[in-house]
């Protein structure tokens, strides 16, 4: 631990922190015994950004909860990650009753430590780079509560950890909102492409046909695989629904399929200059095919569509089949079975009013051209945000070295302070770890 300012002590968890395992033995309670209501029991998933989550909570009886050694969680406590998602974290507020899961630990700090700046040395830097030392496993990286307890805890005088707390409060509610800004920006784009879209088909010059007639003769619309069978990562490509993505296909994210279930399905296989489009359950999802470079199919939930592009562009279909009207038509015309799914005899029956190619040509070009300047405005929000997590980082880095408020030197000394700890611990009944974690 570096250099530390005046008044604070180098110390670790085990310092002024109690630790408690959950109760391993046989009155561990599994997930066969959950029920409709009870007693919380709290696993690593219900763990959120320093919260517990307890939307989808599971309940152990009050008679199993009773007969637990240990692991009962109480109002004040950290919950910490011992296996596989290390470090997530969070505090306990006021709470009657909760049991942990076995992946998770109790951390009980000294009622003489301020809670709000554990929960923030929890958030820091300092437990990133103690997880990596400590930490254990390759498959499932673990951590015992013993190791845990070594982590070391740059501790200030009590006055300045309110003082530390009450600047990180202001400055973290700076950054609440700029993050709530720019995660707005996300759903904008998508406005503004869909505006963009509207006001370049709106009043569309040019005869008005079915999309069936749009379609090269040789390949009508058509689903793709019906049966993939074992997913594999040899084979023939295949493109399911969450491969489409931002217009395009995503090819280095295809899974494949043997090469004898593809050439039961070689009708379907697509090419460049293809518009492909989801018709279950994410309903009208689109994609244009381009830069494919092996032969490759499409999954049943996506529908092949090739222009005849002696009369209409690739990429102009691909952008006309974007506009609200023709996605509210694909949702209007999507039936709820198992999944909601569109039919390709309804997909051939959207109409459109179809320009020259010279017009296709130019309403292309105007809206890539206002797209790209969309997604340049996008790109360096989403840069910005990723450095207000940077700056989040540094600010905790910064506040645990003592540089984020001026030191007081009326403050009792944190030596003093861990003097009291001590005492205080020394004179109450030893605490229980449990057992530790199992590996």
């Amino acid at each position: 631990m570096s250099a530390l300012p005046r008044g604070w002590v180098g110390a670790t968890l085990d310092d002024f922190c109690d630790f408690e395992n959950g109760d391993r033995g046989k009155n561990y309670s599994g997930r066969s015994t959950f029920v409709a209501s009870g007693v919380p029991f709290i696993s690593a998933g219900h763990l959120n950004n320093g919260h517990i989550d307890w939307e989808e909570m599971n309940y152990i009886p009050q008679t199993n909860y009773d007969r637990l050694g240990s692991g009962k969680v109480k109002s004040g406590d950290f919950l910490f990650c011992l296996r596989g998602s290390l470090g997530k974290h969070a505090f306990v507020p006021k709470i009657d009753a909760a049991a942990i899961a076995s992946s998770l630990v109790i951390v009980r700090p000294s009622q003489l430590t301020d809670c709000k700046f554990v929960d923030y040395y929890f958030r820091s830097p300092l437990v990133k780079s103690s997880i990596e030392v400590y930490s254990n496993g390759v498959a499932q990286p673990n951590l015992s509560s013993a190791n845990l307890g070594r982590f070391g805890f740059p501790l200030p005088p009590l006055a300045e950890q309110k003082r530390i707390v009450a600047k990180l409060d202001a400055l973290n509610a700076n950054s609440a909102r700029a993050r709530t800004e720019f995660a707005r920006i996300e759903t904008l784009v998508s406005r503004y492409k869909q505006a963009v879209l509207s006001k370049a088909f709106a009043n569309s010059k040019g005869r008005t046909i079915v999309l069936a007639e749009l379609i090269s003769p040789e390949a009508p619309i058509r689903y793709g695989v019906l049966q993939p069978g074992t997913i594999r990562d040899a084979g023939v490509p295949l493109v399911r629904v969450c491969d489409l993505i931002d217009s395009r296909v995503s090819w280095a994210q295809l899974r494949k399929i043997e090469p004898s279930i593809d050439k039961q399905f070689a009708n379907a296989r697509i090419q460049n200059g293809d518009i492909l489009l989801s018709v279950v359950g994410t309903i009208g999802r689109i994609a244009l095919v381009e830069g494919m470079t092996e032969p490759t199919n499409i999954a049943r939930a996506v529908a092949r569509i090739r222009p005849n592009q002696n009369i209409v562009r690739p990429e102009w279909l691909a952008l006309r089949l974007q506009a609200s009207d023709c996605q509210e038509s694909f949702s209007g015309d999507a039936r709820e079975v198992a999944r909601k799914t569109l039919n390709v005899s309804m997909v051939r029956t959207i109409k459109l009013a179809l320009p020259t190619l010279e017009e296709q040509h130019e309403i292309v070009r105007r809206i890539e051209s206002a797209f790209a300047k969309i997604d340049r405005l996008a790109k360096e929000a989403k840069r910005a945000l990723e450095l207000v997590g940077r700056l989040d980082e540094a600010i905790l880095a910064k506040a645990f070295r003592g540089e984020l408020v001026p030191q007081d030197e009326s403050d009792e000394p944190a030596e003093h302070l861990l003097a009291r700890i001590r005492a205080e611990r020394d004179k109450a009944p030893k605490a229980r770890r449990g057992r530790q974690a199992r590996s």
